[in-house]
């Protein structure tokens, strides 16, 4: 087992997802296609990616297609197209569909292997149609996979001031071509590292995708972090002192996978650095506190907010950073803290506590926080937690303090 932070994993690499493996499977060889969520780095590619090889294994033809460098409609289909070229190429020719895979590959070959698009109108809608075609009437049974069609879709939201039409455009053309093929196949799964069920909600177009089964992925428990790390140490030669894998769970708080192939590999930095090939339950703090929590990793807070930023407009992401902040440092959002936000921006934003609601639905959807009758909104993970409280401590004043000033300077 190959260590692998921060990339989609297959085959031998791949771990610990045999029964959510299962039930993608059956949903898929039922011919539902599945919306397949989850908070970031919980390895939403890698589950597609080694559905699409077991189900190949089975007489299955997978088409991988990963939209996050689209940036229009246009962009998508041809990466589809690109994606379903040996489906495409079987097409009679002289067909609509083979002419079309002649230009992509001509496109293709003049672009030194990328092919650039310019957005036009153009006839993107009946080239994606074709393609869509060409995979019902395949011999084999196909699955195609759109991974981060929520990146896509941001990026056409920003687009000219025309972005939510152009939004609402491409889904309901994609609803309705996989809806006017008869039979099993294809059989779409739709993922990505942006809500896209948010995103559908903030447009009023939630029944543009109602037609994608909704399968969240989880975190893993203990047992599977325990396990997968003490993998991990068995196939890279890194001796680990009993109890260190637990430890590792604990100080994550929660089973990301990502964040679990991040701890190994600074794990077995940290021994590199010191000349030995063993880690103990005494140095787990130190790995976390020195390279997990180190300034590099800060990148990857960098990375969230660039995630939730395609999630939120301005003023709902605005929200969601004083959320974060509070949550981070005060250990919780309170209710009372999410009363004094609201005090706070009400005579900036008169939608304020729709915007903090709103907020609130994204953060709990993409697995930031979970909410706790007893006191408010918390961190689920441990890490992201402290990646958070990290970026934000020393200029971070709490909510309260905040509207005290604030009250202190209204004139009586």
């Amino acid at each position: 087992m190959k260590s692998a932070p921060g990339r989609w994993v297959s085959g031998d690499d791949f771990f610990g997802r045999e029964a959510e493996l299962k039930a993608l499977s059956t949903l898929v060889r039922d011919g539902n296609h599945v919306l397949l969520t989850g908070q970031r780095r919980m390895g939403k590619t890698s589950i597609a990616r080694e559905l699409g090889r077991r189900l190949e294994q089975d007489g299955w033809t997978c088409v991988f297609t990963d939209l996050e460098g689209a940036t229009h409609a246009e962009d998508a289909i041809a990466n589809i197209e690109a994606a379903a070229g040996p489906i495409l190429s079987s097409v009679p020719h002289g067909t609509w569909a083979s002419r079309a895979f002649d230009w992509l590959r001509e496109r293709v070959s003049k672009a030194g292997g990328v092919a650039f698009h310019k957005p036009n109108a153009g006839n993107w809608r009946r080239r994606g149609g074709d393609a869509i075609r060409a995979c019902a009437e395949h011999e084999r049974r196909v699955l195609l996979v759109a991974d981060e069609l929520p990146i896509l879709l941001t990026r056409m939201l920003l687009d000219d001031g025309d972005g939510p039409r152009r939004v609402d455009e491409f889904l309901s053309w994609m609803r309705g071509a996989i809806q006017a093929v008869e039979g099993d196949s294809p059989v779409v799964v739709v993922s990505g590292s942006i809500g896209l069920q948010p995103l559908a909600r903030r447009l009023g177009l939630s029944d543009r995708i109602n037609h994608l089964h909704s399968y969240r992925l989880g975190a893993w428990d203990r047992d599977a972090v325990v396990a997968c790390f003490k993998k991990l140490a068995a196939s890279n030669g890194l001796r680990i002192e009993d109890g260190v894998a637990d430890a590792v769970y604990d100080k994550l708080g929660l089973g990301v996978p990502q964040h679990v192939q991040s701890f190994f590999a600074c794990s077995q930095a940290f021994a590199r650095e010191r000349g030995t090939d063993r880690v103990t339950k005494n140095d787990v703090d130190e790995v976390y506190c020195d390279k997990l929590l180190g300034p590099s990793r800060q990148d990857d807070v960098g990375h969230y907010k660039a995630r939730l930023k395609g999630a939120l407009d301005d003023g709902g992401h605005d929200m969601a950073m004083e959320i974060l902040a509070e949550a981070a440092i005060e250990k919780v959002f309170s209710v009372n803290a999410r009363r004094d936000l609201e005090s706070l921006y009400i005579p900036v934003l008169g939608d304020a506590p729709e915007r903090i609601a709103e907020a609130l639905r994204v953060l709990e959807d993409d697995g930031y926080l979970e909410f706790h009758a007893d006191d408010g909104h918390r961190f689920r993970s441990r890490l992201l937690r402290d990646w958070w409280a990290a970026d934000f401590r020393g200029h971070h004043v709490s909510l309260a303090d905040r509207l005290a000033k604030s009250d202190r300077r209204m004139p009586r």
